[in-house]
């Protein structure tokens, strides 16, 4: 069984109230249940607490069908109503399920946004900050090397565990909203310094240098290697938060990928020696032309159709370097009047992206520019959607599966292009080879 410190004990004994004796309840469970010996102190939670669709709150209606019912019976498996305090956890709200502005175009109705409207009241009342957002480290939390994270979202977890070093499981929304009250969680997996070590090395024999390429290197990887640890060496060029947080996101997605070492890259990859904690392991892949045509052709075989109706960007939600550089792409152009074209961000990014011009910019020309959600999150396209296009590896695995739609990948260009003129004419390219 998991070992508990003094502390720990009396939070678990009711010492601190209800609440966070039945989060440290659900945490020993969850403890024992990994084979964790103790917890580790965490200060820097993200999950999406208490939030839930209206139906969920029925389900809950004999306990009163609120965000403490939903909160205590669903987020931390009480076997009773509890009332829930301020977190005593720095704590982040992760994507919901609409945008608080334009949720009428996205088909939501008025009793949805009613319900949105009073989980988010609840969460700012509970001393949560509202980010709603996939890529927390964009909207303000970026934490640093080494630190103890308890973060859902695996291109969030991906992110933090391989780019900045910082140590996180993905973890589920009962063990975020739990952490967020008892400030722990279970001392396993990527805590702990000997789980980071690589498993399986890829090499990149063709040249990765724009987001684009980086996306599809992703998509490879999580196809490679599943859920082990990749240590990348080549042709890898260019490294920047945005490519990362494409590569990631794809490699994510196609596997379970939840931390990444790029040699002489990511912080704990200063050599390969470094990223495997000693000598080479596991499986060697090989990145090359033939790896690369092959990944983009799987991403393009969702349907057959050129006619592109919704060209969705911003997944993870687009930076604000993303969203100037589509409204480069759009000025002076339309979108076509056939098709649609909505860009997803954070609160935080589109704050600065009105004050730069851009959304007026992208506004003039058709587009709309979303917060708080994705198409995939809320479930939610333009009426009529039969062929969707997209520059994001993530989404063009998941969304066209969950949609009932055919998928096109290409570049940010390619997807602008199908935005202006209703039709696809993405194409792969050569590339740079070495």
């Amino acid at each position: 069984m998991v070992r508990l410190s003094e502390d720990e004990a009396a939070m678990l004994g009711g010492r601190d109230g209800a609440a966070v004796a039945k989060a440290m309840d659900l945490l020993v469970r969850y403890a024992d249940a990994l084979g964790a010996q103790d917890f580790v102190y965490t200060d820097n939670v993200a999950g999406v607490p208490g939030s839930s669709p209206k139906w969920v709150k029925d389900y809950y209606a004999a306990d009163g069908g609120d965000y403490r019912a939903v909160f205590s019976r669903f987020d931390l498996d009480s076997d009773e109503v509890v009332d829930v305090p301020v977190m005593r956890g720095v704590s982040c709200h992760l994507q919901g399920g609409m945008d608080p502005d334009l949720w009428r175009e996205m088909g939501m109705s008025e009793e949805a946004f009613a319900n949105f409207q009073a989980d988010e009241a609840e969460v700012s009342g509970h001393g949560i900050q509202v980010l709603k957002t996939c890529t927390p480290y964009l909207a303000g939390n970026m934490p640093v090397l080494g630190e103890h994270c308890a973060w859902m979202e695996s291109s969030a977890v991906v992110f933090a565990n391989s780019v900045i070093g910082a140590r996180t499981n993905c973890e589920g929304r009962e063990s975020t909203s739990a952490a967020m009250l008892a400030k722990r969680v279970p001392n396993w997996g990527f805590h702990l310094p000997e789980f980071r070590r690589g498993q399986h090395s890829i090499d990149v024999g063709v040249r990765v240098d724009n987001i684009f390429e980086w996306g599809m290197l992703g998509y490879f990887t999580g196809g490679a290697v599943e859920d082990a640890i990749p240590v990348l060496d080549g042709h890898i060029g260019g490294p920047s938060l945005i490519r990362h947080k494409h590569f990631g996101a794809a490699a994510a997605s196609s596997g379970g990928v939840e931390m990444y070492h790029m040699v002489g890259i990511t912080p704990e990859a200063s050599s390969r020696a470094a990223a495997f904690g000693g000598q080479d392991r596991g499986e060697r892949f090989g990145y090359g032309k033939a790896e690369r045509a092959a990944v983009y052709e799987r991403l393009n075989s969702i349907g057959t159709s050129n006619a592109v109706d919704y060209v969705m960007l911003g997944c993870p939600h687009a930076a604000i370097e993303q969203i100037a550089e589509v409204a480069q792409m759009l000025e002076g152009r339309r979108v076509h009047s056939s098709s649609a074209l909505w860009i997803f961000t954070s609160r935080a990014v589109k704050v600065k992206a009105v004050a730069a011009g851009y959304v007026a910019t992208l506004e003039a020309a058709g587009a709309k520019v979303m917060t708080d959600t994705c198409s995939a999150i809320s479930q939610a396209v333009p009426p009529g959607t039969r062929v969707a296009a997209f520059d994001s590896a993530k989404q063009a695995h998941y969304l066209p599966a969950m949609m009932g739609i055919e998928g096109r990948f290409g570049t940010t260009q390619d997807c602008i292009d199908a935005a202006c003129t209703g039709r696809w004419k993405g194409t792969l390219g050569q590339g740079a080879l070495s």
